[in-house]
């Protein structure tokens, strides 16, 4: 099988280029509508990754507007890069979760400290929860299965952390 020789940075970058030409501020602003609930990027990744994709000829950049935004399209090699990456294996999944880290550290912290940090997570992932439940429905509204399967991942994932969250010490 052929490497695609690209990230899931920029794989993701290339997927949403997929909808039409983009600046960097709009790839953010579509990500986080559209991947946000399981999937981050960092502007600064963003804006790495996106000469990066020129240079390699999977993006080619347009004539800069407002305030300098350089809008791109993807080429077709963009496309057969793209798909490449599809095809290939998953690279295994990066844990790292700050509030568990926080917590494997609990004996450094006082009881108040710990009920805040609970508070806060618990808070944190009944919002994303929601938000998570309304998209996934939202797509299967408009006939987007894909998409809200990758959904109902971020609503188990937090159904999972507010479990978790019940039997952490002291709870």
């Amino acid at each position: 099988m052929a490497q695609s020789g690209i990230n899931a940075t920029a794989a993701a970058l290339l997927g949403l280029l997929h909808e039409g030409q983009m600046t960097g501020g709009q790839l953010m602003a579509t990500a986080e509508a559209r991947l946000g609930r399981y999937w981050s990027m960092t502007r600064s990744q963003v804006y790495r990754e996106l000469p990066a994709l020129a240079e390699k000829g999977y993006v080619k950049p347009g004539r800069p507007g407002p305030r300098s935004s350089q809008p791109y399209t993807i080429t077709a090699a963009g496309k057969r890069a793209f798909q490449r990456w599809l095809a290939e294996e998953p690279s295994r999944d990066a844990l790292r979760n700050s509030v568990a880290l926080r917590f494997a550290f609990g004996d450094m912290q006082t009881p108040k400290q710990l009920q805040e940090l609970r508070d806060y997570a618990v808070d944190y992932h009944n919002q994303e929860l929601s938000m998570a439940r309304e998209q996934a429905k939202e797509a299967r509204k408009e006939g987007d299965e894909y998409g809200a399967t990758a959904l109902d991942f971020a609503i188990n994932y937090n159904k999972a952390a507010l479990s978790w969250l019940k039997t952490a010490p002291g709870s």
